[in-house]
């Protein structure tokens, strides 16, 4: 009698976190989901059959931290960001959403989620940013819906605040309201969080540090990209990573913490020195620019906070992601224009965030795997298995085994481009990966067992596909 199923993925090589990698392998798919894995193909029927042979198969790449719906209404900014997505071999994405008034006020996060349906190519998440202290008590109620990890911003006190317009003009969007991040309301997060289970999003920077060296850089008549780096010392990220965790020990809190953008020796070694101090539900994040990019780039479009770092911080941040130090990669990503980022044509009137989910894989398989900085296997860890257990979608998401979700990369390590805004497909008109050579790319993004990107091309009537993924999920 003859198997059967929707889509039958043939001769694969299936990385499969924390089993290794499995040789000619066939990926059974029906409904959805990874309805078998088998070892021949022969009695197997299919309405489609793809062939995978030389190509490796990931669990569909999982993005924790995507800005859209910053610089245009989120129904817009889902088609095209969630389409940039897809073209990367992004399967999920994780949106950081700011509202400035509560969230249980006036339906504010139900209104952004029916915003968001029908609008997305991949599937989608939400992390919720807090920024005053009435929207700390609406973490529950945001648990309840389905949004279990919550975002603060220790960059954003009241003495940062006092110059902001001056130094800062924009933050991904957060210039429309003042936002006070004290020891109090940062303590009351921490303990609404741990007391339902929610994760905790850091963005680790001191707010004085930074203003007052901010201050003294542009005294200098600094303007280059390097000012940018010395404004924001990575010894303030250092300071801000000691802060939150003596908050935590003092309330007893014991919260969970997701520590951002972290791309320098000083902030990794702060969040080693506490988890040696017991703090074992740590967990850090780096961007592909902390990886790829140094001050020594020059050009404005790379500002980014925190700032792209020296070529000491880069090797660290490699080394840290070969011995499982680091734990996820996040993008970062933001949609803005060129004609919108460069402000002024300084940089301090430059916005901060660049695009960067399309690249975030062919950036890791070219500059990682091929150049023998990691293996693929990692690759499978930190950009889906890791990220789907922190965030509570394993395993229906981040591995490939029966009954998880059919959310599939299909990756060519020997395919080369030369990566041009055009074809990453966002609404972002530049790159700060532009004119570079990447050999490794996805090949093909399946998200629930329907084929969304082959050879680079989204198709057009997979816009809706996209569902909103609540968590944690149940065990599937």
């Amino acid at each position: 009698m003859q198997n059967s199923c929707d889509l039958l993925v043939m001769n694969a090589s299936a990385v499969i976190p924390r089993v290794g990698i499995i040789n000619n392998i066939n990926i059974m798919i029906e409904d959805g989901k990874i309805k078998s894995l088998v070892s021949s193909s022969n009695d197997v029927s299919a309405s489609r059959k793809i062939d995978a042979h030389g190509k490796y198969v990931l669990p569909g790449a999982i993005d924790p931290h995507v800005h859209y719906g910053v610089y245009r209404p989120i129904n817009e900014a889902a088609r095209t960001e969630s389409r940039s997505a897809a073209v990367g071999g992004v399967t999920t994405m994780i949106r950081m959403l700011r509202l400035f008034d509560g969230y249980s006020s006036d339906d504010n996060i139900t209104k952004q989620l029916h915003a968001s349906k029908g609008n997305h190519y991949i599937d989608y998440s939400i992390h919720a940013s807090i920024l005053r202290p009435n929207q700390a008590m609406d973490i529950p109620y945001l648990k309840e819906l389905g949004i279990s990890s919550v975002k603060v911003y220790m960059n954003l006190g009241a003495d940062l605040n006092r110059i902001h317009m001056d130094l800062e003009p924009d933050t991904y969007g957060l210039r429309d309201g003042l936002v006070n991040m004290t020891d109090e309301l940062m303590s009351s997060i921490l303990k609404e969080a741990a007391n339902v289970h929610s994760t905790i999003l850091v963005h680790a920077e001191n707010p004085v540090v930074c203003s007052e060296q901010m201050r003294k850089t542009k005294e200098k008549g600094m303007a280059r990209l390097e000012a940018w780096s010395c404004s924001r010392p990575p010894y303030s990220e250092a300071q801000s990573i000691a802060k939150i965790s003596s908050l935590g020990r003092m309330g007893g809190c014991g919260a969970k913490l997701y520590f951002v953008h972290i791309g320098s020796t000083a902030a990794v070694d702060a969040i080693l020195s506490e988890r040696e101090k017991g703090q074992s539900n740590y967990y850090i994040e780096t961007c592909p620019h902390y990886l790829t990019h140094t001050t020594d780039f020059g050009n404005l479009i790379g500002k980014v906070t925190p700032p792209i770092r020296s070529k000491s911080d880069l090797q660290s941040m490699w080394s840290a992601l070969r011995n499982g130090i680091v734990d996820t990669i996040g993008t970062d990503h933001v949609a803005n224009r060129l004609d919108m980022k460069l402000g002024k044509g300084d940089i301090w009137s430059a916005l901060s965030g660049f695009p960067g989910i399309a690249t975030m894989l062919p950036v890791l398989l070219s500059k990682g795997v091929n150049e023998n900085r990691i293996g693929i296997e990692r690759i499978a860890e930190i950009t889906s298995y890791n990220t789907a257990r922190i965030f509570g979608i394993y395993p229906k998401k981040g591995t490939i085994q029966p009954g998880s979700d059919a959310d599939l990369t299909i990756v060519d390590l020997d395919l080369e481009k030369t990566v041009t805004p055009d074809m990453l497909q966002s609404y972002s008109d530049y790159t700060i990966y532009d004119g570079w050579k990447l050999r490794g790319w996805p090949v093909m993004t399946i998200v629930r067992g329907n084929i969304i990107m082959e050879e680079g091309q989204v198709a057009n009537e997979a816009l809706g596909h996209g569902e909103f993924v609540p968590r944690p999920v149940a065990n599937t």
